[in-house]
């Protein structure tokens, strides 16, 4: 069931040159997409307006079939979409449990164990944490929301090679069992192979969307 879609949509920073030129793109829930191509392509812009933070010079975006400006782009942040990012933003000050309180009314220690923390690790404040334990934080902080679509932009990008596969993993069962959208911009070859659909990004534009077997 498509949750989010892009119709012919085109965004330009300077009202110039185009970033993403008439794309047009479904998101599912239950799968994992992985958005690829070269810097400059518009990988993090397309990003960007799936999650609200920005809006289309033309063309229409869309969640569960109303376009995102009939409930407005702050409820679309607040109650649609959960961001991961590859330099973490948790606030660093706080313990894992604290920081995923912080978007959720749920107890956190049952949702930060299920990415991989041990109760020991909920308690330290977070800069005392590895970079692959701050994403497995950051990664539970957006499931304990209620958000039926997480964005990833490069959340294995900072990770040695076996704890990027180890967040792969976790992201993969967040849209296989949880029944989430997942979207990730990555540069990894080796996150886009476990991708259910590539979205391949050229200049602008989606120049093949290719289903894993």
């Amino acid at each position: 069931m498509a949750v989010m879609e892009l119709n012919e949509v085109r965004y330009s920073y300077d009202g110039k040159r185009n970033v993403l030129k008439k794309v047009n793109a479904v998101f599912e829930e239950g799968k994992i997409y992985a958005v690829v191509g070269p810097s400059g392509c518009g990988k993090t812009t397309l990003l960007s307006l799936l999650g609200g933070l920005d809006i289309p010079a033309e063309g229409r975006i869309l969640f569960d079939g109303k376009e995102l400006s009939c409930d407005g782009l702050d409820a679309h942040r607040r109650e649609h979409v959960a961001f991961v990012f590859q330099n973490f933003n948790l606030i660093d000050y706080l313990t894992p449990k604290e920081n995923v309180s912080l978007t959720s009314k749920l107890p956190p220690l049952p949702v930060l164990e299920r990415v991989g923390l041990t109760k020991e690790e909920c308690d330290r404040n977070v800069q005392k944490l590895s970079g692959g334990q701050q994403q497995r934080v950051a990664i539970a902080r957006a499931l304990a929301s209620d958000a039926r679509v997480i964005l990833a932009d490069e959340p294995t990008g900072s990770l040695d090679e076996e704890t990027a596969g180890e967040i792969t993993a976790i992201l993969k069962e967040c849209a296989h069992r949880m029944n989430k959208c997942v979207v990730v911009v990555t540069h990894s070859g080796e996150l886009a192979k476990q991708a259910d659909i590539v979205l391949r990004l050229k200049k602008g534009e989606i120049i093949k969307a290719e289903i894993s077997e």
